[in-house]
């Protein structure tokens, strides 16, 4: 996983310890909110994904005034994800990177039709992707 971690984090430009727990927070949410089957094969196909979707799933989650207000309208899924992230310190251009980047390493452990189904199954998420 530090090979995975520490590719995200320089294509991406962040610090090794904030690409982590952002990895590990995106993964979380695709266990979430993603079709099981397919996000299970991947998240297994990816070492030391099941390790840090464990230890940072959540993280984050319901958070703050808008964290709060996004849950109780039902505003969670991507949106929710967006707002989680940026409170790590990420903007918009490297949430879209880390989406990217995560999906591309997804690709090379599971493969493309795996990861497909999963960006399908998740509203919202192919227009980051």
């Amino acid at each position: 996983m530090n090979e995975i971690v520490t590719r995200i984090a320089d294509n991406v430009g962040l610090e090794p310890a904030v690409a982590e727990k952002a990895l590990g927070m995106m993964l979380g949410f695709l266990q979430r909110e993603a079709a099981d089957g397919p996000v299970a094969k991947m998240i297994e196909s990816i070492p030391g994904a099941v390790e840090l979707v464990a230890q940072f799933n959540g993280e984050g989650a319901g958070k703050g005034l808008l964290g709060g207000l996004m849950s109780a309208i039902g505003g969670g899924g991507i949106m929710g994800l967006g707002q989680q992230l940026m409170s790590q310190g990420l903007g918009m251009g490297e949430i879209t990177a880390l989406a990217k980047e995560t999906m591309a390493v997804a690709r090379e452990y599971a493969g493309a039709d795996v990861v497909d189904e999963v960006v399908a199954s998740v509203p919202g998420l192919s227009q980051f992707v």
